[in-house]
């Protein structure tokens, strides 16, 4: 449930930036509706197919399909129903293409993803990718089309999950061993790599935070406080990178929970260009049918 939130907060953002003005809300609550009837029929999926290894992990073991509480076929059947529920209610009211990404998405989660866990540490850039996916959603849902804005808020999702994911990796790493997962902290046994993971991808935040003001999404408010969030993140993935312990791992995961919610917070507050040039590279342009294109 937690991070299926966190899918529902990212998509209602990417919708309310894209349209800087007052949004439809009827039409972004049909989004998180579709959004949410999708990242739940992923989860399910995930879970169907990981219940023997949920068994395994202490932090897992007691998740409905370990227990049995609950049916294999049931749960396949519900998570059928409501993959088919998020595209319909998708594609009815927000269009094709926030539709085929949330389908798509549960696509990538559970037949890409979920079987890459076991064999490859490289599951963390898919599940990476599918973290990313929501704000486009919620963009595309709103204006009907792409834009760079969008992929700009995509690509501080997708970065941002590698820091926090590391740090939760290392603090489970004996827990993911248990379940025969392949994460990048079991096979990095001294945790140089992580580190080192960590820091770089910290410090590719501040550029992609700066890239948001540039093309007009957000104001110098926000460039401001993604520079000093930022900033945070790669201090404590520095330190990480000098001791690494679970003590100082957990640090940066809780640096993390606490850098997202408060960028994207200043995101929505302080949403709009801040210059009209800006603001023209991602605005559609209208010819009145009577008026002649300038030569």
């Amino acid at each position: 449930m937690r991070l299926n939130a966190l899918v529902l907060v990212t998509t209602g953002v990417g919708f309310v930036v894209a349209t800087p003005s007052t949004p439809n809300w009827a039409l972004l609550a049909w989004t998180l509706l579709g959004t949410a009837a999708s990242a739940a029929s992923a989860s399910m999926f995930n879970q169907l197919i990981e219940s023997r290894r949920d068994a395994m992990m202490r932090r897992t073991e007691r998740r409905p399909l370990p227990q049995k509480h609950i049916g294999r076929p049931l749960v396949f059947v519900m998570a059928a129903l409501l993959g088919y529920a998020g595209w319909a209610l998708l594609i009815w009211s927000a269009g094709w293409i926030p539709a085929a990404l949330a389908t798509a998405n549960i696509a990538l989660y559970a037949l890409v993803y979920t079987p890459l866990k076991p064999i490859t540490s490289m599951n963390t850039i898919v599940g990476a990718i599918c973290g990313a996916i929501p704000p486009l959603v919620g963009w595309t849902a709103a204006t009907g089309s792409f834009a760079p804005g969008g992929w700009v808020i995509a690509g501080l999702l997708f970065v941002w999950q590698l820091p926090h994911f590391m740090a939760l990796a290392w603090m489970y790493r004996d827990d993911y061993a248990r379940g025969g997962f392949v994460m990048l902290p079991n096979v990095d046994t001294s945790g140089q790599v992580t580190a080192q993971t960590m820091v770089l991808t910290s410090l590719i935040l501040i550029p992609l935070g700066l890239l948001v003001t540039v093309y007009g999404i957000a104001g110098w408010w926000f460039a401001a406080g993604s520079i000093v969030l930022g900033l945070w993140m790669v201090v404590e993935s520095f330190r990480f990178l000098h001791s690494r312990t679970d003590a100082s791992a957990r640090r940066v995961f809780f640096t993390s929970i606490t850098y997202l919610p408060l960028l994207l917070i200043a995101l929505v507050l302080d949403r709009g260009s801040v210059s009209p040039s800006a603001a023209l590279r991602n605005a559609p342009v209208y010819i009145a049918p009577d008026e002649k294109i300038p030569q």
